[in-house]
């Protein structure tokens, strides 16, 4: 079992300081241009793949020389460079995903890399998104621990399917208990933890988890 770290294209400003990741990822695909962002990471760029249409001909040839494996698609294809980097990070049998670069920009590349983490979910493989404000993760229903963060203290839970039954929170500072939320309700959005951790369960429904801080706030840094 192994981690897998993909860095997208999206705004360089957003990316996290990879390297606060490099003892967890045991390989590095770069998708298009998030390939230049390992390298200037000093991050071993394992795979460097997608289109390119991001990065100049100099560019192009600057990646290759520092992957140690290139492969490029056509430009018109059916999946974008993030879901083509996903598929290879899948033959690795990982346990888990992280995703770099692949929020902010374009909104229909965000959204769509958002629903990507239910991909991720469905093959047993735990999927997280971060970016300088955010830390994304999808959950299934039972009982899980939830961390306390430093860098990320707001916690939200907003429903991934239409419906989402059962939730208590403990150890939050509005703790609940076995209520219901659907689309568009607010009820689970800006919690805190009380102590280092606490526990979220629910019996039904699909629930993205959102750990967030405030923007203007301090970023990951080491």
């Amino acid at each position: 079992m192994c981690t897998v770290g993909i860095i997208g294209n999206g705004p360089r400003h957003l990316i996290p300081d990879l390297t606060l990741y490099a003892e967890k990822i045991d390989i590095w695909i770069g998708a298009d241009r998030g390939a230049l962002t390992l390298i200037e990471h000093k991050l071993s760029v394992d795979i460097a793949m997608g289109d390119f249409d991001s990065t100049t001909v100099e560019e192009t040839d600057y990646i290759k020389q520092h992957a140690n494996e290139f492969m490029q698609y056509p430009i018109e294809k059916d999946k974008t460079d993030i879901e083509i980097a996903l598929l290879q990070a899948f033959t690795y049998k990982p346990n888990q995903i992280f995703l770099f670069g692949v929020t902010g920009g374009r909104l229909d590349h965000e959204l769509i890399n958002i629903q990507l983490l239910y991909q991720i979910m469905s093959s047993g493989i735990r999927g997280i998104i971060v970016d300088q404000q955010n830390e994304l993760e999808l959950i299934l229903p039972g009982k899980h621990t939830i961390e306390k963060s430093e860098i990320y203290p707001n916690i939200s839970f907003i429903p991934y399917t239409q419906r989402v039954e059962g939730i208590t929170l403990t150890n939050f500072y509005y703790p609940l208990t076995n209520e219901n939320i659907t689309w568009g309700s607010t009820l689970c959005i800006s919690n805190k933890l009380l102590e280092k951790n606490g526990t979220i369960s629910y019996d039904e429904g699909i629930l993205l988890v959102v750990k967030s801080r405030d923007a203007g706030s301090h970023p990951i840094q080491k």
